[in-house]
Formats: C-alpha cells, structure tokens, sequence
C-alpha cells in the first residue's frame, strides 16, 4: 500500500538525503583519496597534488613496505594488543558491572561515586606514568593493556543493560542451583551480546588507534604498533627508512608520499573488516544501553 506524504514531508526527507550525501561524501573522499594516492605514481603525486583516480597503476609502495618485516611486525604487535586489550576490557567490564547491577550488593553506592569519580577527575599523564614506571610495565605490553582495563563510561552503560534484565531469571536459576558465576556467564552474558559487541568494537577501535600510550611507555622499536611506525614515516619520509631493506634493489628509491598513503590503508582496513560483522548489534547495544540506564 502506498502511504501519502505531504509536501512538507517529502522536503524534510530530501534535505535529509542531501545533508547525508553531503556528509558521506566528506567521510569517503579522504579515503578515496588515500587509497588512489597509495597505487599512483610518485611523478602522478607530484604533478597533480590530487587525484581520485590514478593515470598510472602501481604497486611500488605496496611492494616497498612488504618488502621489508618491520610493518607485519608492527600489524602483528597490533593485532596481539588489539585482541588482548579488547578481551581484558570485557571481561574486567562484565566483572565489575554485574555486582554493580545487584541492588542486594553491600557498599554499592560507594563503589559507584568511585567510579563516576574517575570520569571527572583522572591522576593525569605524569602521575599515570609514574605508576606505570613504578610496577615496572615500561617497554611491556602491560603498559598498554592494564592502564585502561576498565572504562567508566563503558562501565556504567553495561551496568545498565544488566540492570534491565528480568530479575524472576536470576531467580529462577538461584531456585535450580546455579551460582552468580554461573548465571554471570549462562544467562546474562548470552543475552547481554548485543552491548558486549558494541563495546566490543569500542574498545578494539581504541586499542587499534593506541599511539600516545605507545610513545610514552614503549621505547624498544620493536615492540610499536603501526600508528607509532606510521608516524616515524611521516617523520623521515624524506630519506627514511622502514628498517631491513636489504631485499631492495640498490638502486630502489621509495614514493614517499605513496608510502604513507600504503600504510594508512594497511593500518586501517582490518578494522574496517571487522566492523561488519559487529555492525548489526552496534545500534541495538549502544540503544539499549544507554537509553534504559
């Protein structure tokens, strides 16, 4: 059946659409713009400053930081952090939150203001890394992984979500025996995986993009995630190199600016891959969580 809509409506829907196809544009021609520069030509870069479409195909920035081990080594500390940090936030998260969504749980409300505490005053940079120094993480992937176990914010929404659930469930797999261990992870986990994906992502996107904790506390070169080797790129991108180039010809001489735009796209596509995949329960999680706290 066809609904009627009226004039003022169908303006509002096509101001939406405009304004949206404004907004998509400016999201998608950066990246556009990074991914051709990434297969043009070093000479195509320099004579035409902006391309969309490259005249010229090549592989020569691709071939050049595959060429050598420092960049999968680097994707590879990534992805170790990526997956490891994710796992320790959420199971730090849902540790936390379910006694802090028992209304039967003794100094709840104090444990509470502590944490909302941490959302409006943090120790800051220097006293973080003191600490850090002092339980002896430097140059340990401890340093990038514990200091932001938990978020509060990530906490207090989770905490919601499980507030929500019917209390006549916890009940009833008390009356059959089940321990709060066991309804943890039996009932509210399997039904709270809308949230915990969407947080999920939150906290993979957060470990993904690490950088400033990378240059604080990790001085071992080898030991950087990508976004600490892209930014030395960029930095000595003008006779730079990625490390071990042995396997180059002797006379290979890098595009600079392609190799930039190569390893932003290496940096960001596996993100991008996984997003997908969490992508149906992100408005669901994030909706449901907030919404009913």
């Amino acid at each position: 059946m066809l609904k009627e809509t009226s004039w003022p409506s169908r303006l509002f829907d096509l101001f939406n659409i405009v304004v949206l196809a404004v907004i998509a544009i400016i999201t998608i021609v950066p990246f556009i713009y990074v991914v051709a520069g990434s297969f043009a030509t070093q000479r195509e870069l320099l004579e035409k400053g902006f391309i969309l479409f490259p005249t010229e195909f090549s592989l020569d920035a691709y071939t050049y930081i595959f060429s050598t081990s420092t960049l999968m080594r680097s994707l590879g500390v990534t992805i170790f952090i990526t997956v490891t940090g994710t796992l320790i936030n959420i199971v730090l998260t849902c540790l936390m939150a379910y006694p802090l969504s028992r209304r039967d749980m003794d100094f709840r409300s104090p444990i509470q203001l502590l944490v909302i505490f941490t959302m409006l005053f943090s120790g800051g940079m220097i006293p973080t890394f003191l600490v850090v120094k002092e339980l002896g993480m430097i140059d340990t992937y401890w340093s990038l992984l514990l200091p932001g176990a938990i978020s509060a914010f990530n906490l207090i929404i989770v905490r919601s979500f499980f507030q929500q659930l019917p209390p006549d469930l916890e009940e009833s797999a008390k009356i059959d025996g089940a321990s709060d261990p066991g309804i943890l992870l039996r009932i509210v986990i399997p039904l709270s995986l809308p949230v915990l994906a969407t947080f999920s992502l939150f906290y993979a996107v957060g470990h993904w993009n690490t950088y400033f904790s990378s240059i604080l506390y990790i001085n071992d070169s080898t030991m950087w995630p990508i976004q600490v080797l892209l930014r030395q790129i960029v930095m000595l991108s003008q006779g730079g190199s990625l490390g071990d180039t042995s396997s180059l010809e002797s006379n290979f001489v890098p595009p600079d600016q392609a190799v930039k735009m190569a390893v932003i796209v290496v940096s960001t596509i596996p993100i991008l891959i996984v997003y997908p995949f969490l992508q149906k329960h992100f408005a669901k999680g994030a909706l449901l969580g907030s919404v009913k706290g």
